[in-house]
């Protein structure tokens, strides 16, 4: 039983975490070493008792992997080619097309060092698979989490529904990716009215350079015009970035109601990081997703990944750094 011992500890300080503030981050970082621990674990006790499976599931620990630096950036590069047919040549529209370039330039680079036999070049690939074995991981944390997240039911008691804004359609209309946040919206207000208790709901969206009206004047406009009650509707329309969305919002809501309960709604895929700014910026609610096109979620998912590991670059840079480090070490010692 002391084999597991890694993997418990790791699953309690994740459910701990989930209890405390679902979040976080270090809660994705707590499932992931758990999944891990737990893998490796399970692998080591089925080679003693049974050396068959011990080796089919060390060779599919290493199989899937091996499969998948083929398999995903083609896949990533197709859908990159779909983004830009669909979307447009926006710097975040390329994101999945350059990460799979870049996975297939990584597989380049061990064809090369093993070709060439150079110490150098295998320094620099070793280096290289290292960080990007530590940026996968992370990744695959985010993007593990973030499922489960999205699945967890928000509190009942609900006195206020804010819907983030995004861009609006020749400056004045809502967007289909828009009108299925504010229909989400609809919903947990809907539900929440069924309970006898009717709450706000906060339209969120500041006017851009390019919009002829506010975001959330255009939003509220899309739902009062479908018979959403223009009474349980307020317009937050300063706001320009989500972090704005959300400390304005607050601000509504504090001032209504000092003890104030609430639910954000934005798209799925940006769920779990409007729930790690709405931590920071402590606002009191947790956060549901809308429905977005499947080809829009690689692109989407790396950019929100990207964001996330930029907010905690110090410590994401610095082991980053480390490995670098290691990897020049190496290739002095090798010379």
């Amino acid at each position: 039983m002391i084999a597991y011992a890694p993997a418990v500890l790791f699953l309690v300080l994740f459910a701990v975490g989930v209890l405390r503030d679902r979040r976080r981050f270090s809660n994705a970082v707590y499932l992931g070493l758990a999944c891990i621990s737990l893998l490796f674990t399970l692998a080591a006790v089925a080679h003693r008792g049974h050396p068959g499976v011990g080796w089919f599931l060390a060779a599919l620990v290493l199989l899937v992997p091996f499969l998948g630096a083929f398999v995903l950036p083609a896949f990533l590069v197709a859908n990159g080619v779909k983004m830009i047919r669909k979307e447009g040549r926006s710097p975040a529209n390329l994101l999945s097309f350059l990460v799979g370039i870049g996975i297939f330039g990584l597989i380049g680079l061990m064809v090369a060092a093993v070709v060439t036999r150079s110490a150098g070049l295998a320094a620099a690939t070793g280096t290289l698979l290292l960080i990007a074995a530590y940026v996968s991981f992370l990744f695959f944390c985010f993007i593990g989490y973030a499922f489960l997240y999205g699945r967890l039911r928000p509190r009942r008691d609900t006195d206020f529904v804010v819907v983030l804004g995004s861009g609006l359609i020749g400056g004045e209309r809502v967007p289909p990716l828009l009108a299925s946040r504010l229909e989400r919206g609809r919903k947990v207000y809907e539900a929440q009215a069924a309970r006898g208790r009717a709450p706000m709901l906060i339209t969120s969206g500041g006017q851009g350079p390019d919009e002829k009206l506010p975001e959330s004047h255009a939003m509220a406009n899309y739902l009062t015009e479908r018979g959403f009650p223009a009474e349980h509707v307020l317009r937050e329309d300063r706001s320009r970035t989500t972090e704005e969305n959300l400390e304005y919002s607050k601000a509504i809501m504090s001032t209504a109601v000092p003890d104030y309960k609430c639910v954000i709604v934005t798209n799925n895929y940006h769920a779990f990081r409007a729930a790690l700014m709405a931590r920071k910026t402590g606002v009191n609610g947790q956060v549901v997703g809308s429905p977005t096109a499947a080809y829009f979620w690689p692109s989407a998912t790396i950019r929100e990944f990207v964001a996330v590991f930029l907010q905690h670059k110090l410590v994401n840079f610095s082991i980053c750094g480390v490995v670098a480090l290691f990897g020049v070490l190496g290739w002095l010692l090798a010379r």
